[in-house]
């Protein structure tokens, strides 16, 4: 009995495939030899860690720490409101009473609406300034990119699994924070 070879045995197709999968492996397996064409950073280390970053986040977190500081005066100021009205209503009458309450339950859904445009208004403030941060470093990242004969550069948290050798981090940080570059605005 002759035996057919194994790999006659599978459809044309699979050959195909087999055979794309392994020329697609070969310029990688040369390029690896140069260098990654897969690089990863953490945009959030990148962040925090540049001088930039560090002084943008510092200004954010200001903010941050105002807003929390009136809204807690606010919030005491609303229940110092609400204990006297409580106080009050023994010796209200009830409509007078329901009308101040109403109008206090107004002016609490506005000061909430307030604050709360507020807190989303810093929050674009992040997001824009980290944009900004981004934009400004971009050749500093295209830089190493090039150097390295990298094609892509993904975010850490996106990689399920990778050599340490790809993170290109700490090398954008250490470049980041010798360029003399302006802090973007917030």
């Amino acid at each position: 009995m002759t035996r057919t070879p194994l790999i006659s045995r599978f459809p044309l197709v699979f050959k195909a495939l087999l055979l794309v999968a392994v020329l697609a492996a070969w310029p990688l397996g040369a390029m690896a030899q140069q260098g990654s064409a897969i690089l990863t950073i953490d945009q959030d280390r990148l962040f925090a860690e540049t001088r930039l970053g560090a002084e943008t986040l510092a200004e954010l977190e200001r903010q941050a720490q105002q807003l929390a500081a009136e809204n807690a005066a606010i919030e005491a100021d609303l229940i110092a409101e609400e204990q006297d009205l409580t106080d009050r209503r023994a010796t209200l009458p009830a409509d007078e009473f329901r009308a101040l309450a109403d109008a206090f339950d107004t002016r609490v859904q506005a000061l909430r609406a307030a604050q709360d445009d507020k807190a989303r208004v810093l929050n674009r403030n992040e997001d824009d300034a980290r944009a900004t941060f981004f934009n400004q470093i971009a050749v500093v990242l295209s830089e190493i990119v090039r150097e390295q004969g990298a094609l892509v550069v993904i975010d850490r948290r996106d990689v399920f699994l990778s050599a340490d050798r790809i993170d290109i981090t700490d090398e954008a940080i250490r470049r980041v924070n010798q360029r003399d570059m302006d802090k973007p605005e917030p």
